[in-house]
């Protein structure tokens, strides 16, 4: 298994969901199971399994409305405003993980980017801090 995952495209952060999701079809929701099924496709693909500590990096596209100017000052830069980091990694724990209560140990960036996406790095079992 590889311990690196790159995951190519737009991640997407777990929304709030009640019952009525079962048959409303929010977009927002529709999107999220999209993705889940994206995420797991390609980690297949590349071998990936997400370990019980890991650090990522989520990448989060800049709004196209934004001008040139701004998108050159803000690529790569932190991303400080919602969604939270903790609803992405929701996200791809559910997707790559068997049991994520088993997964003990986070280190997670939300930068902003032209090209979306996220890489996930497993790091070893007997790293502690």
């Amino acid at each position: 298994m590889k311990d690196t995952f790159e995951f190519k495209g737009k991640p997407i952060p777990k929304p709030r969901m009640t019952k009525a999701d079962a048959w409303k079809k929010r977009p927002i929701v529709l999107a999220y199971w999209d993705f889940k099924d994206e995420i797991r496709r390609q980690a297949r693909e590349q071998g990936f399994e997400l370990g019980e500590q890991y650090k990522a990096r989520v990448y989060v596209e800049m709004p196209k409305s934004w001008s040139e100017k701004k998108k050159l000052l803000m690529d790569g830069t932190k991303h400080q405003q919602r969604p939270d980091w903790d609803n992405y990694t929701k996200g791809f724990q559910d997707c790559l993980a068997e049991e994520d209560s088993r997964i003990w140990y986070a280190c997670v960036q939300k930068r902003w980017t032209r090209e979306p996406g996220i890489i996930i790095e497993n790091l070893p079992d007997n790293l502690d801090f």
